[in-house]
């Protein structure tokens, strides 16, 4: 049975610990609301765009041929995992980099790949692999803004259109409430062909300057707010995961202390029980004499 010192030490160090849990659910509590409010707040917009796009798509019987929209075959591929710069946040890390290389040994068997990974996590994890790193995005969530996400958007969609990948893929964390998020692997390039749950609009536009000139102008846009969705999503869902965990952890230290201070009474009083024989003892033999 342990000692006294050394129980006493380790309650010390569980409390400690529960007190950093605790600040770090606070913490994370507070960036949830945040970004919880702007994942909110875009995904109207994303839905709006898109009916957009679909309605002018559908005014007309002509025809865009879209550089985004074209189909090759896949020889490669560029996969753009998104995790966290921080751990502590239960499984939300690792869910990502197991979807990713799921989809490496199934979906893109044989093809050659191409990593971009967004969050220091994922960057750390694919560094020692063997595939090839896009790596000046990895850092992306050191300063998150519209235009640090614009340029990674385009970097994948001039790469696409230069011919450099054939598919461009989408890896993260959709955010659903705090205690779930969705894993979702989603083709970024190229697009896949505009779909709404209503049916187009038939109204007679009168499109200025041409409606291949406005769809051409929408897609890119599009393309770029679905980007900046899939890292709202992210960041929203780790904030959550975080949350979940921070609470849960709190929770697990809340139990061991009850368990630890249970052990130190017993021990404390079996070292009072063990001074109180030899005190006895030693009374008795004193009196012997």
């Amino acid at each position: 049975m342990a000692n006294l010192k050394e129980v006493k030490q380790r309650i010390n160090s569980v409390i400690s610990t529960q007190q950093i849990t605790k600040a770090m659910k606070m913490v994370s509590a507070a960036k949830l609301r945040r970004a919880q409010d702007k994942i909110i707040q875009m995904r109207p917009f994303s839905q709006k765009l898109t009916a957009i796009l679909n309605n002018v798509s559908a005014s007309s019987e002509a025809s865009t041929d879209l550089v985004y929209a074209e189909k090759r075959e896949v020889k490669k591929v560029l996969l753009v995992p998104i995790t966290s710069d921080k751990g502590l946040c239960g499984a939300f890390n690792t869910n990502v980099m197991k979807a990713t290389n799921l989809a490496i040994r199934t979906q893109f068997a044989g093809a050659e790949v191409t990593v971009m990974p967004i969050g220091k996590k994922s960057f750390e994890f694919y560094k020692k692999s063997k595939f090839a790193q896009v790596d000046q995005f990895a850092n992306l969530f050191h300063d998150l803004s519209i235009e640090n996400i614009r340029v990674a958007a385009n970097y994948a969609m001039d790469a696409f259109a230069a011919g450099e990948f054939d598919q461009v893929v989408l890896v993260f964390n959709e955010f659903k409430n705090v205690a779930t998020q969705i894993i979702r692997t989603e083709q970024f390039l190229p697009m896949a062909p505009v779909e709404s749950e209503e049916a187009p609009v038939e109204t007679d536009y009168i499109l200025e300057p041409s409606r291949d000139f406005i769809i051409e102008e929408l897609v890119p846009k599009a393309l770029r707010v679905q980007f900046y969705k899939a890292i709202l999503e992210s960041n929203a869902s780790e904030h959550g995961a975080r949350m979940t965990a921070m609470d849960k952890a709190t929770e697990n230290a809340g139990d061991l202390l009850k368990e630890l201070k249970l052990m130190y009474n017993r021990t404390r009083q079996a070292a009072i029980t063990n001074e109180i024989l030899e005190i006895v003892a030693g009374a008795e033999a004193l009196g012997g004499k």
